[in-house]
């Protein structure tokens, strides 16, 4: 259970980081672009969806790992295995989708549950990032 709460704190701490970087660096590329306005907007939706799709494959890659490499669970159903269904499985948890052809079993729950929280988190993250990056471009 320790290693579970180890392991799930650092995949949740790198997310964040990661998400706050990309912003960051939003948030310095942005103003300096001498293109339209409308452009700016579209080069910052652009890059906080990259964002979120790294941090969805970082847990798609970790559920891999804690399945193939450690005894933490298993994920269930509609899935053959492949990395591609582990992402699948993360992209669904990550929005909060829940379409439910994917199962976790075990510790790995817990990891589900805190990637669906990480992720509504982050994505109410970046829809105020835009808008304040929008404001600036409407005054």
């Amino acid at each position: 259970m320790l290693t579970t709460f180890i392991f799930n704190t650092i995949l949740i701490s790198a997310a964040v980081v990661i998400h706050y970087e990309i912003l960051h660096l939003l948030s310095a590329i942005i103003p300096r672009l001498a293109v339209q306005h409308r452009l700016r907007v579209i080069i910052g939706v652009f890059g906080t969806l990259l964002g979120h799709v790294v941090e969805i494959w970082m847990f798609g890659i970790a559920y891999f790992l804690m399945v193939n490499f450690g005894d933490f669970g298993s994920l269930q159903g509609n899935f053959d295995g492949s990395l591609l269904d582990y992402v699948y499985f993360s992209f669904t948890t990550y929005t909060s989708l829940g379409i439910g052809d994917v199962e976790p079993l075990g510790d790995i729950r817990f990891l589900a549950g805190l990637e669906a929280l990480t992720g509504l988190s982050l994505i109410t993250w970046s829809a105020s990032f835009m808008f304040i990056e929008m404001r600036k471009f409407w005054e």
